[in-house]
């Protein structure tokens, strides 16, 4: 038996710095470490400002992802201040956290996760030429095409929030920026040219007969039903993941959470999937067993995060942001904390959600030997095709519908909140309590905090953890089969862990 250790140093395209310590056992991972290497101190800058401050600063933790902690931070002060948010507010946030979301699901499939089909690693894969023809970095004709397309979709938060990234018209209430006529026939526009786009060149069909896809069987009869079908970007990553084996169920657990995503208007003719408040439904689903979702029931244990101050686990309303200095400690390995839903560790994301809410393709993809790289990416391929209509309907239900875009509210000097989303990577959760008219405390998980967890008090690994162990490494210099895993869940280390200067 055979031992080696490795280290890739950093993990590149990935959304922030990310170290994996891997140790192979006759070729296999046999003992992981993701490592987040950098501090999160956005917390604890928030402590002593005004409430609505948190409007600002947070949806600068990230680039990508802004509109998304932009809308829990609101979410969490409509609580707090208990106001109601009108239908119209609610079509916007919504609409302009779908278009983010929308850009971000094909920047990471075809400008992050599929460029490691070109690697060399798959020089012998019969694809692999095409595959650099699509994909090389800044080169490849689809990489180039969604570079384009992205960026004028994200147009439609432009004009309904007035910038992007980093904007900051979610407020207590609703929104302070008001749709015209022009305004939405604008953002319809810009909805058409990326739909008519993403049906020819990613899908090679109607979104229609793409949702008619409901099974295994379905998906590979759906593969060579036309050449369109097959040529599409869609069918060569179905192509490509399977002459990969990439289809293959990979290590890990089968535990999903979601929060839900898309708070329905009161009035609409968009219809919920699956019963619930949101457009898609909330709930934690354990080894295939479903169950009721209950925020009460997270936690963050710390016992291998680089932080102090208590042990065990604890809810974000009583936890603590208190950064230990870097040591050589074997213990504490992460700046990122271990959350925990019931004690468990959870896998977040498009998959997740699509197994939460019973869709039966991804059911049966994961049924019953668990999640692969190739489930993960085709829930975030495949995820406009659900969402594109809805955003066409609410658009358009903007500039028919009388109501408002905002609420009055009368300020409160305590309390607390929480505000809950469905960010593009998953479960995003910002906590507040305000005190004497300031923000007292603040504590946010997002969905890479929940995917790069290091291991908590009972030694349980993270979900990205417990996925590699088991994997075959044919070559430890170019551990591919590692990056293609963690590069499922589209990491977004400076989300989960941040820098404070002193």
């Amino acid at each position: 038996m055979s031992a080696k250790k490795i280290q890739i140093l950093p993990l590149n395209r990935v959304e922030g710095d990310l170290e994996l310590h891997l140790e192979l056992r006759d070729g296999a991972v046999y003992e992981v470490r993701s490592v987040g290497t950098m501090y999160r101190g956005i917390e604890n800058i928030l402590k002593g400002r005004a409430p609505l401050d948190s409007l600002v600063i947070t949806p600068r933790i990230c680039g990508i992802c802004s509109t998304a902690h932009l809308k829990a931070a609101a979410k969490a002060l409509d609580m707090v201040f208990g106001v109601d948010v009108p239908d119209n507010a609610r079509r916007v946030r919504n609409v302009t956290l779908m278009a983010e979301q929308l850009q971000n699901d094909l920047r990471h499939s075809f400008l992050l996760f599929c460029p490691d089909f070109t690697h060399a690693a798959h020089a012998r894969q019969p694809l692999h030429a095409e595959a650099v023809q699509r994909y090389l970095p800044l080169k490849g004709t689809t990489a180039r095409q969604v570079i384009q397309q992205t960026k004028t979709l994200l147009e439609i938060v432009a004009v309904l929030g007035g910038q992007w990234p980093h904007s900051s018209f979610m407020v207590p209430g609703g929104v302070v920026s008001v749709a015209g006529v022009n305004e939405i026939n604008q953002c319809r526009s810009l909805l058409r040219n990326f739909r008519r786009w993403y049906e020819h060149r990613i899908l090679g069909c109607p979104l229609e007969r793409w949702l008619d896809v409901k099974n295994r069987t379905n998906l590979f009869r759906w593969l060579e039903e036309k050449p369109a079908h097959h040529d599409s970007d869609l069918g060569f990553f179905i192509r490509f993941c399977a002459a990969a084996g990439l289809i293959r169920p990979t290590g890990g657990y089968r535990n999903f959470l979601s929060y839900g995503a898309f708070e329905m208007p009161r009035q609409t003719a968009v219809k919920r999937i699956n019963g619930g408040k949101t457009l898609l439904p909330g709930g934690f689903v354990n080894d295939g067993v479903p169950a009721t979702f209950n925020q009460e029931k997270i936690g963050e244990d710390i016992a291998c995060a680089r932080f102090t101050g208590y042990t065990g686990s604890r809810h974000p309303f009583n936890g603590l942001t208190r950064p230990l200095a870097a040591t050589e400690d074997d213990v504490k390995y992460s700046w990122a904390k271990a959350p925990r839903y019931h004690n468990l560790p959870a896998e977040t994301g498009p998959l997740a959600e699509r197994v939460v809410a019973a869709d039966p393709l991804f059911i049966d993809l994961v049924t019953p030997d668990g999640p692969s790289v190739f489930s993960r990416q085709l829930a975030r391929l495949v995820r406009p095709a659900q969402i594109l209509p809805v955003m066409d309907t609410w658009l358009q239900e903007i500039g028919h519908s009388p109501e408002g875009f905002f609420t009055n509210y009368a300020k409160v000097t305590d309390g607390q909140g929480f505000g809950l989303v469905q960010a593009h990577r998953g479960a995003l959760g910002h906590w507040l309590q305000i005190e004497n008219g300031r923000i007292a405390h603040y504590q946010i998980i997002t969905p890479t905090a929940w995917n790069a967890s290091p291991r908590d008090g009972a030694g349980r690994r993270g979900p990205w953890e417990q996925a590699l162990v088991g994997t075959h490494i044919d070559n430890p210099a170019q551990p591919i089969e590692a990056e293609h895993i963690v590069r499922s869940f589209d990491p977004c280390l400076v989300c989960a862990v941040h820098t404070v200067a002193t």
